[in-house]
Order: structure tokens, then C-alpha cells, then sequence
């Protein structure tokens, strides 16, 4: 019985994509394993003998190294491994499990690789755990030139891609430059981990939960993908091609109605202002959509500058790169966000201790704080960068008071030395904090005596509260930011913030939906900050709600019990805004440019 060409599962980040899928290595211990088509088996077979062959180079290179240095003897193990790789015997069964199983070469030689250690693991005596490890090097190699290489053949390359993965990563959603990823597709991953958050940072279409999908993927295979409903279609036909082209068409009509007025203000009908800023995480961010559209940079990531690179980002590195991000902002604030490293976002020139709870571990402000010396480089070059705009300084991770008293010492003391060095700095730098540990809201009133602004971090803060890892699938329906108590956080936040005076937001993922946006607007936040691909929709919603229903929003969430509860009161949002055909003259306009003809609405 044939299997069914369409797959059901999550939907993770919203978006159309139809193209040829690359399937790429989740993370580094895993090794994707996919079906090779007949007519490819040869080439596959050839890519192995290719890896050998540069393997087999390298391994006579490393012997003559070793032997002008330590002498004949000490290199003699490479004469081994080469000869290892060049066993005739060896080498037939790997191209038999190519042939046999139409599989791909990395996971042929995987296949060896764990033969091999599970037929000598149970042997007594350490001669043969060596040979063991003997063995298995000159593969390991091998394997490692496959992975690499196929790596280079797709970055090197212009076209765009599907790409699927066992595990939905920030290694994956980062494999190739966003422009040239259509979509991405997972065997597993929850929608609220680090790398579902990137891929909707990015506006990239994005569905997990589809198992046994690599075995079933071909490289190269066409597919389409749902992004807003969960869906995968293997080898499209052309009815479904031309049926997908044609929603394709109203989708972007409708976006392209959308921003005919996304410049105005994010304002409701009776003049409440809701701030709608971008979550960016490099100034070629700032080329994928209009800043007008923004009312400026609400989340700068600045990890990702360092995570780009092998080894610091010097001072002056990073003085250009905020000087540039102010600069394209034309006087829109900009938050940076001090360096946030730590459980999956890691550096591979800075090593952390192994931690068996990243999550709860040594991250963010934490690692600011303990080496001081990465702080004050990063806000050297962001003070230097603060006459080119309007900077705010934003710190993640906040766990008590304290911590902040002592940035507030670092920073004061950075300013005095680059004024002593005849450095111009901005007479007034806000600096404001991430609520997203819980113990900043038992403390809350002291913590706002200490910043200019606060910005709540809803994705790690639901994850605490809940104790509920958001990267764990085994606990991802626990991770859930519509329950009572993330609700009841968030009105404590805004009244807390209203109540002292002090600018309040909300920058994790939960704001990118425009029915909480209008939730937090009616409890009292000035602000959200979004993906940009987000800022068009959350504004139309804005204008078109007057701020008392936004109140009565707030009111009827924070009086739910349930999560359920929370998730109708929002899903009747959506309908009435759905109910609301657009401001007349938006549909008008975008009937005349000949893009739309049925009336646009908040969603398709």
C-alpha cells in the first residue's frame, strides 16, 4: 500500500515555500541518513571513493609531519589507518549498504562505524579497545570529509532549499544564509525552542513533529510546505502546484496590502499607542524589511555577532556594527542586548563547563558578570556607538537586584574612562532589564527603582515558571504560554511598570501573535518587539481596535483559570478581526495594483 504524499505535523513558524529538499545534520553527533534515488546510487558510491582518496592524502601528510617531528616509529599508526581505509573487503560492504539500502555515504560509513564498536565493546583487554579506536579514526575522517563537503557543495551554491533535519536546531535554522532557505521541516523540535523562535525571527515557513520524515525524503525531492497548517506534500502534482501557487498569490497580496499603510502609527481608532519594534539579530536583518514599518530595534541579539565568528569580536568590530544598526534606524531606538551565551547558544572559542541543566545555568548576565572583562568591551563599543542614534542598553537574564547595581558600576565606570580618552558618549543611555527569571517578580518594585525600562522575555519566562524546558519534547505540551500563571505575570508586570512609571514591553514570541499583542496593549505594556516579518499585521490589528476592547481582552484573559480558557478568549480576537474586512481604502488600493480580489483580512 503506497504511503500517503502528505504529512501532518506542527506548525512552527507561518509561510508558503515549494522547492527541492536538502536534508543537513541536525547537530554535531547526529548523522542524517536519507534514501538516495536509483539513478543517483553511483554517484553516491563515488562520493565515497572521493572521501577515501582525500582521506587517504591527508593521512600521508600527517605521517610525514609526525615522522620529521617524532620520528618513524610514532608514524607508523597512520601507515595503518591508510591501509585500513583501503581494504578491499571493507570497502565492498560499504558500497553494498549504498546499493542495498539506498543510502546515503555518511550514513553507510556511520553504519560501519557502530558495527565495528558494537562487535568489539563486549571483548575483554585494552588491546583491543585500542584497536578499536584504530579502527574507527581513519572512518571517523572519512565521515567528517562527507559531512564537510557536502556542506561546501550547498553553501557554495546559489539556488534556494527546503531543508530537513531530525531535529529542528539553531544550527539548522542558521545552516545557510536565510534567503536561501524556503522552509524548514523536522522529525521532532518544539514550537516555542531556540530554533523554532529563530526560524520565525527570520520569517522563515517552518514545520517539526513529522516522524520517519528523512527516510522518506530523497535529496533534491520537490515538496511543499504549510507553514500556517502543519503540512507536507511529497512530489507535488501539478493540481497541487497550481493550487499552491494560487494561495501562494493571495498571501502575498494580502501582505502587500498590508504594508500600503504600515508606516502610520501603531495607534488604535481612540489614540492609545502601542510601540511596534523589531527583534533583529544582525544589521543584514535590517535589509529584509522597512524600518519605517518599525518604530525601532526593540531586541538587538548580539550573540549572534560573536557566534558568527572563531574568536571575539574585537571593540572596534562591534563599534561598527552598532554604529551601523543606529545609523539605518534614522533616530528609532535601538536596544542592544549584552551578550547572551549560555546552554544552546555556545561559542566555539569560549568553553563553559559541561552543566547537566544549561537552562538554570551559567548563561546570560551571569557570564557578563563573572568575566567583566567581555562586558565592558561590549559597552565600550556600544557607548561609542551612542551619538549615532538613539541606544538603550538591555541586560539578560536578570536574577536579582544586585546584578544590576553592579552593571550600573561597570557602565559608569566604562563612561568615565572613554570620556578620559576623549571619546564623545550620549548624555542619556537607558538601560533597562529582561524579566524572564521569576524571582525578578517578587522583587519587582525594587528592580524598577534601579532601570529606565523593562522588557519581558516571555520565552524563557514561561519555561521557568512552568519548569517546563522549552527545547525538551518530552515536556513541550507543558510549555505553554497561554496558562493562568504566565497570564497573571505579565498583568503584574504592566501595572507594576505603569505604576512606576517606567516603559514596559514584551519581546518573546507570544507578542508575534496579534491577539496577545492587543492583550498586552489593553493590560498596560507600551511595547512589543517581533519578529519583522510580524510588524505589519500587529499594527493593522492595532488601528483597527479600539484601546476599551484591548482593556476588556486584558480583563477577560487574566480572569481565566484554565489554559484553554486563556486560548478561547484570544481565538475570539482573531474571529472578530477576521469578521472586520480592512480599512476601505487599503482593500481599494490593493485591488487597483491587481494583486487581490476577495477582501483581505488579518489572516488567509
Amino acid at each position: 500500500m503506497a504511503q500517503p504524499r502528505t504529512m501532518k505535523g506542527t506548525a512552527v513558524a507561518p509561510g508558503l515555500a515549494l522547492g527541492p529538499v536538502h536534508i543537513v545534520r541536525a547537530t554535531p553527533h547526529v548523522v542524517p541518513t536519507w534514501t538516495v534515488p536509483d539513478e543517483e546510487i553511483e554517484r553516491e558510491i563515488a562520493r565515497l571513493a572521493e572521501a577515501v582518496d582525500l582521506a587517504t592524502d591527508e593521512l600521508r601528510r600527517r605521517q610525514r609531519l609526525v615522522a620529521a617531528q617524532s620520528g618513524e616509529k610514532d608514524a607508523e599508526i597512520f601507515s595503518v589507518h591508510r591501509h585500513l581505509l583501503n581494504d578491499r573487503t571493507t570497502l565492498r560492504k560499504l558500497e553494498g549498504s549504498i546499493r542495498d539500502q539506498r543510502v546515503n555515504a555518511e550514513a553507510a560509513v556511520q553504519q560501519l562505524i557502530e558495527r565495528f564498536r558494537r562487535t568489539l565493546s563486549d571483548l575483554e583487554g585494552d588491546s583491543v579497545r585500542d584497536y578499536a579506536a584504530d579502527f574507527s579514526d581513519p572512518w571517523r575522517l572519512v565521515l567528517d570529509l562527507l559531512m564537510s563537503h557536502e556542506r561546501e557543495t550547498i553553501a557554495s551554491g546559489t539556488g534556494q532549499v527546503v531543508l530537513a533535519a531530525a531535529e529542528l536546531t539553531p544550527q539548522v535554522a542558521t545552516y545557510l544564509e536565510r534567503d536561501r532557505i524556503q522552509a524548514i521541516v523536522t522529525e521532532t523540535g518544539g514550537r516555542f525552542s531556540h530554533g523554532a523562535v529563530l526560524a520565525r525571527s527570520f520569517g522563515i515557513p517552518c514545520v517539526v513533529g513529522l516522524p520517519n520524515l528523512i527516510a522518506r525524503l530523497e535529496q533534491g525531492m520537490r515538496v511543499c510546505v504549510d507553514g500556517d497548517r502543519g503540512l507536507l506534500q511529497l512530489r507535488p502534482e501539478q493540481e497541487d502546484v497550481d493550487q499552491f501557487l494560487a494561495r501562494l498569490a493571495r498571501r502575498q497580496a494580502r501582505q502587500k496590502a498590508l504594508a500600503l499603510h504600515a508606516a502610520l502609527p501603531s495607534e488604535t481608532p481612540d489614540g492609545k499607542r502601542l510601540l511596534v519594534t523589531a527583534n533583529i539579530e544582525s544589521v543584514r536583518d535590517l535589509d529584509t524589511f522597512d524600518v519605517t514599518h518599525s518604530d525601532g530595534v526593540g531586541l538587538l541579539r548580539t550573540e549572534f555577532l560573536y557566534m558568527e565568528r572563531n574568536q571575539f569580536p574585537s571593540e572596534d568590530e562591534q563599534y561598527r556594527l552598532y554604529r551601523q544598526v543606529l545609523r539605518r534606524m534614522e533616530g528609532r531606538p535601538m536596544a542592544l542586548r549584552t551578550l547572551d551565551i549560555g546552554n544552546d547558544k555556545q561559542l566555539p572559542y569560549f568553553k563553559v563547563p559541561k552543566e547537566s541543566n544549561p537552562a538554570l545555568g551559567w548563561r546570560g548576565l551571569r557570564i557578563s558578570l563573572q568575566w567583566p572583562d567581555l562586558l565592558r568591551v561590549q559597552l565600550r563599543a556600544a557607548l561609542r556607538a551612542s551619538t549615532h542614534g538613539q541606544l538603550r542598553i538591555l541586560l539578560p537574564m536578570v536574577s536579582s537586584v544586585e546584578e544590576v547595581q553592579e552593571v550600573h558600576r561597570i557602565f559608569d565606570d566604562v563612561r568615565r574612562q572613554l570620556h578620559d580618552q576623549g571619546y564623545e558618549v550620549a548624555p542619556n543611555i537607558p538601560v533597562g532589564a529582561m524579566l524572564e527569571v521569576p524571582s525578578t517578580l517578587f522583587v519587582l518594585d525594587h528592580l524598577l527603582a534601579q532601570v529606565d525600562f523593562v522588557s519581558v522575555g516571555t520565552n524563557d519566562l514561561v519555561q521557568y515558571l512552568l519548569a517546563a524546558d522549552r527545547d525538551n519534547p518530552w515536556v513541550a505540551r507543558l510549555y505553554d504560554p497561554s496558562h493562568p500563571a504566565v497570564i497573571s505575570a505579565l498583568g503584574l508586570i504592566a501595572r507594576s511598570a505603569r505604576a512606576a512609571g517606567k516603559q514596559s514591553s514584551v519581546c518573546g514570541e507570544m507578542a508575534g501573535d496579534y491577539a496577545t499583542a492587543l492583550m498586552l496593549l489593553g493590560m498596560g505594556f507600551d511595547g512589543v518587539s517581533v519578529a519583522p516579518n510580524l510588524l505589519n499585521e500587529i499594527k493593522y490589528a492595532v488601528r483597527r481596535t479600539p484601546s476599551d476592547e484591548t482593556q476588556e481582552i486584558a480583563r477577560a484573559a487574566l480572569a481565566e483559570s484554565s489554559s484553554e480558557g486563556v486560548r478561547r478568549v484570544l481565538q475570539e480576537v482573531r474571529e472578530r478581526l477576521h469578521a472586520r474586512q480592512v480599512d476601505h481604502n487599503l482593500q481599494e488600493a490593493a485591488i487597483q495594483d491587481g494583486e487581490a480580489d476577495e477582501p483581505s483580512e488579518i489572516r488567509e
